[in-house]
C-alpha cells in the first residue's frame, strides 16, 4: 500500500539550509623505504594547505596519526586533525590551492615521504555551478508543496 506525504515548505528551508561539512576525505596507501607495505600499524601525517603553487603560502596545517588497514591504506578528515589553525576559514575563491603531505610510516613525526598535488575540482562541485544561474519562483497550487510516496507501510 502507497501513502502520500505532504512536506510543508517549512520543513523544506530547513532542510535547504544544511551546511556542507568543513572537512575532506583523504586516502593515501603507505609503504616504507623499501617500498613494503606498512599495514595495520599508526602512521604519522602533516597535512598542509598551500596557496598559489606548489611552494605557495601556507594557509592551514595540521597533524594526524592514524593507523593503517592490512592493505597499508590510511584514511582521515582534513579539518579534522590537531592543528592551532581553522580550516573553516579558508577562502577557497583565491585559489590555486595545493596540498602538501609529510608522511612518518613509524608513527612519529620524523616525515620522510613527502609530496605536494593541486587541489582539483570534483565533478558535484562543477556541477553546482549551475545553482549560481538559477533565478525566478516557483508557479501554481503546488509550489510550495513537496510530495513524496512512500511504500512498504
Amino acid at each position: 500500500m502507497r501513502k502520500l506525504f505532504y512536506v510543508s515548505t517549512l520543513l523544506f528551508s530547513f532542510a535547504a539550509t544544511a551546511q556542507s561539512p568543513e572537512k575532506m576525505s583523504y586516502q593515501a596507501v603507505i609503504r616504507n623505504a623499501s617500498d613494503v607495505l606498512v599495514a595495520n600499524q599508526n602512521v604519522g601525517i602533516r597535512i598542509t594547505v598551500l596557496q598559489g603553487s606548489v611552494n605557495g603560502t601556507n594557509v592551514y596545517s595540521e597533524t594526524h596519526t592514524a593507523a593503517t588497514n592490512i592493505n597499508g591504506l590510511l584514511s582521515l578528515e582534513i579539518g579534522n586533525g590537531v592543528t592551532s589553525g581553522n580550516f573553516s576559514i579558508i577562502n577557497w575563491a583565491t585559489g590555486p590551492y595545493f596540498l602538501k603531505t609529510e608522511t612518518d610510516p613509524t608513527g612519529g613525526t620524523s616525515y620522510s615521504i613527502t609530496g605536494t598535488t593541486q587541489l582539483l575540482s570534483v565533478p558535484y562541485a562543477l556541477h553546482s555551478k549551475t545553482a549560481e544561474s538559477i533565478s525566478g519562483s516557483g508557479t501554481g497550487s503546488n509550489a510550495n508543496t513537496l510530495i513524496y510516496t512512500v511504500s512498504g507501510f
